[in-house]
């Protein structure tokens, strides 16, 4: 399944279609290719509200896993009105994340001809790529269940960071989904169980410095069309913005905390109560970024439809019941945008 429907893909054995963004930035750091120049309507730079960046919820997942009712309270409020938190004390140790940041750095920055032999087959959706207008490299991989790994395109750097990073990442994930399950009146297996398997991608992102970083997007605007999204961010350098009241709010991670965001999967099983937000990366001028997010997602044979409780007068069906693949399918077919990912499973709109 894939973790990113845009990426371009080159092949194993021959040179990239077109420069990795990370080689065009070594060839020449003062120049922006046209390809990746943004108009002011897309960047939207009167639209930043770096104000409310202090009011992003910040969740204790040692108070979850005790069921306080004040935190749970909290991640309810969380899931309604911002679609993204961070997580503290969720118990991934911090020298495993340094870790991982640590040879993901050493992957990226060795010479593109040790990369290459890592980069997508044409109409692949794994290995070392880049998207043709995001002012970023990164690595997609299938990490669960094990036997879709495809180990060819696992850097050998990372291969055993990445099975210990993912084991932690995939228990905080399935408590936090657990946690959402009691908050929306079911017993805390049940959204779990209606994954049949829980699956899981990784993708690790690297943004170079880009000498315009006000006329280039990292990653561009989407909605994650997956249950829940776990995000290690860089702690030396910040990019990651979030949709809220119209505007775009950039994210300042606390050092050690996790970066949560619910996915359209959520939104749909609460009916909208939950929301997955648009969400975007920029670029910094002097220092590159790194960061790493772990997509949790149900097989393509689930099911995933509102559910009956959440459905009355005052909150009528909002979706209609479809399977996971199709929903993923029509999405990737169509390249939807935005907000567009999850109107296409609405009433009368799918």
């Amino acid at each position: 399944m894939s973790l990113n429907e845009t990426d371009v893909t080159q092949k194993n054995d021959e040179a990239p279609t077109f420069p990795f963004i990370q080689e065009s930035v070594k060839n020449d750091p003062f120049k922006v290719p046209q390809r990746y120049t943004r108009s002011e309507e897309v960047i939207q730079k009167s639209l930043f509200m770096p104000q409310l960046t202090s009011q992003l919820p910040v969740i204790d997942f040692a108070l979850l896993l005790d069921r306080n009712k004040d935190e749970l309270s909290k991640l309810d409020t969380a899931c309604k009105e911002w679609g993204f938190f961070q997580i503290v004390n969720h118990g991934v140790e911090i020298d495993l994340m340094q870790r991982m940041k640590e040879a993901a750095a050493e992957f990226f920055e060795s010479p593109i001809e040790k990369k290459i032999k890592y980069a997508m087959p044409p109409g692949g959706l794994e290995g070392y790529g880049h998207a043709p207008v995001d002012w970023s490299d990164r690595v997609n991989l299938t990490i669960y269940p094990t036997r879709l790994r495809q180990l060819p395109f696992w850097p050998e750097e990372l291969k055993d960071i990445i099975e210990a990073y993912s084991s932690e990442i995939r228990r905080v994930a399935e408590q936090l989904i657990k946690s959402v399950s009691l908050l929306l009146g079911l017993e805390e297996h049940v959204l779990l169980g209606l994954h049949k398997e829980l699956c899981k991608g990784l993708r690790a992102n690297y943004y170079p410095p880009c000498n315009a970083p006000e006329n280039v997007i990292g990653l561009s605007s989407h909605c994650d069309i997956r249950t829940l999204i776990v995000g290690m961010q860089d702690d030396n350098a910040t990019g990651t913005q979030i949709r809220y009241k119209g505007g775009w709010v950039p994210i300042k991670t606390i050092p050690g905390a996790l970066l949560i965001n619910v996915g359209d999967v959520i939104e749909i099983w609460s009916n909208g109560r939950y929301k997955s937000v648009e969400h975007r990366v920029q670029t910094n001028k002097n220092k590159r970024r790194i960061t790493f997010v772990s997509f949790l997602y149900p097989r393509d044979d689930a099911e995933i439809g509102p559910f009956e409780h959440l459905i009355d007068d005052q909150n009528p069906k909002m979706y209609k019941e479809i399977a996971y693949g199709d929903y993923f399918g029509h999405v990737r077919d169509k390249k939807l945008a935005g907000k567009t990912h999850v109107r296409a499973t609405k009433i009368n709109e799918f």
